[in-house]
């Protein structure tokens, strides 16, 4: 059985760090696309180890991917800390959340009903505002026959099915 911690006391895993590095894959300049304009690089980055947003063209070797990669994830996790005072978590849905931050940024997850629900101890209702989130540049993800960005459907699907087995972990009924 699982327990949950303060919030406050933890930190994401190394498997979020791999996971992460795996699902945003890898890009070893910092580019731009029709699909998102904003410059990215590395693991899926939008900023540099400083927090300044990255530059087209700037050189993102492996290892400087993973600090930045790292540099982000904690500049994250601080505001995810406040954003939950006195929330606990199990590690998994620590993990889930900060995965669903770095994909949707921090002012998303701020306004989310995951947000809310987690303040207000209902942790089934948390997971299950994850599936809200189907929609990328207007486009709606979980459209059959969708090709664009059917990939945020299957990765909120996925979240959500982590989250409800977290829940189960813990021996809530789901």
């Amino acid at each position: 059985m699982k327990t949950r911690t303060p919030v406050i006391t933890a930190t994401v895993s190394a498997a979020f760090l791999l996971f992460v590095a795996t699902h945003e894959g890898y890009s070893p300049t910092v580019v731009t696309t029709a699909v998102d304009p904003v410059p990215t690089g590395g693991f899926g980055s939008t900023l540099n180890e400083d927090g300044k947003p990255l530059k087209p063209g700037e050189a993102m070797p492996p290892v400087r991917a993973l600090v930045v990669l790292r540099a982000h994830v904690s500049r994250d996790e601080e505001r995810f800390k406040k954003s939950l005072p006195s929330v606990e978590l199990t590690q998994g849905e620590y993990d889930l959340y900060m995965d669903f931050i770095y994909q949707y940024g921090f002012g998303t997850w701020n306004k989310s009903g995951m947000r809310s629900a987690l303040l207000a101890g209902n942790y089934r209702a948390a997971c299950d505002a994850l599936l809200k989130y189907r929609y990328s540049n207007g486009q709606d993800c979980s459209a059959p026959g969708n090709k664009t960005c059917r990939g945020v459907w299957v990765r909120q699907q996925e979240r959500h099915k982590k989250c409800i087995a977290e829940i189960e972990a813990v021996g809530e009924q789901s």
